[in-house]
């Protein structure tokens, strides 16, 4: 199985260039399921259900998130109609909406997606070690074809933490919120593939995502400045592509994905069901 996890999408020029780029994106490479992170796609803040729309129109089939979940308020209201928006599995009890979900391919086989939010340097919510244990004692690779983790933090240190804690048990654990793509994407010893953070789908001429006039003000002067504006320029896609092993749900190789924009381009090889010669 194949299956694309896209990083944060910030703004609209980056949701149109995921749309856009999805459908292509699954003949290609022969995906068969497709994860976005989208708490940065309403103008760089949160989601709304308009803009959730447009990606399952656009070919993603579970969106993520993160700590700008309720950036949008009307979301709060939404996000219980939706069971293929996620939050963080670790927010209280009573948090409206799901942190995890199963969902059916066209052909029978079932995947599971979760979302946790680390705690280093982040808002203070429940462990979200133990949230991940309890799930996964419910929820196992075998029943399921894949299992795939987005654990959204700031520090590499709890996420390589969560990667190693979830290896031989899920499919794979994808890093998001720092928005730069890291370069330690690699299957860990007991099949789980795992990179540190996907880096984000935005423009990469600014600061993660964000004009650098004002960005940069931040740090200069210790006074309020003008609110952050999505930067507009022409945004890199960026993700990773997972392969999974059909008979055990674990990680037979993870390649990285960077498409347009300012970033030099890598593409995953094209699956062998896709490239194959006709019979």
């Amino acid at each position: 199985m194949r299956l694309l996890l896209l990083g944060d999408i910030v703004g609209r020029a980056a949701r149109e260039a995921v749309v856009a780029a999805v459908p292509g994106l699954r003949r290609s490479l022969g995906l068969d399921f497709v994860v976005a992170n989208g708490e940065n796609a309403a103008h760089g803040f949160g989601i709304t259900d308009t803009i959730c729309a447009e990606l399952y129109a656009g070919g993603v089939d579970v969106i993520t998130t993160g700590n700008h979940i309720w950036d949008q308020r009307a979301i709060m209201a939404y996000i219980a109609t939706d069971p293929r928006l996620l939050r963080p599995i670790n927010f209280p009890a009573g948090t409206p909406g799901n942190g995890s979900g199963v969902y059916a391919l066209p052909d029978g086989r079932r995947i599971m997606v979760a979302n946790a939010m680390a705690r280093l340097f982040m808002e203070t919510l429940d462990d979200p070690f133990a949230a991940i244990d309890r799930l996964l004692g419910e929820h196992r690779l075998g029943p399921l074809a894949a299992i795939l983790l987005d654990f959204h933090g700031e520090a590499s240190s709890e996420k390589t933490a969560m990667a190693h804690f979830c290896d031989g048990r899920v499919s794979a654990v994808v890093g998001t919120h720092c928005h730069i793509p890291t370069a330690d994407y690699r299957v860990l010893t007991k099949g789980t593939a795992y990179i540190t953070d996907l880096g984000m789908c935005g423009d990469y001429d600014s600061v993660i995502g964000m004009k650098k006039e004002a960005a940069i003000a931040r740090f200069i002067k210790k006074v309020p400045g003008e609110r952050l504006e999505v930067s507009l320029g022409d945004p890199t896609l960026c993700g990773v592509v997972v392969e999974t092993d059909d008979a055990t749900g674990l990680a037979r190789a993870i390649w990285p994905l960077r498409v347009g924009g300012k970033l030099d381009p890598v593409m995953p090889p094209a699956s062998a069901k896709i490239s194959a010669p006709a019979s």
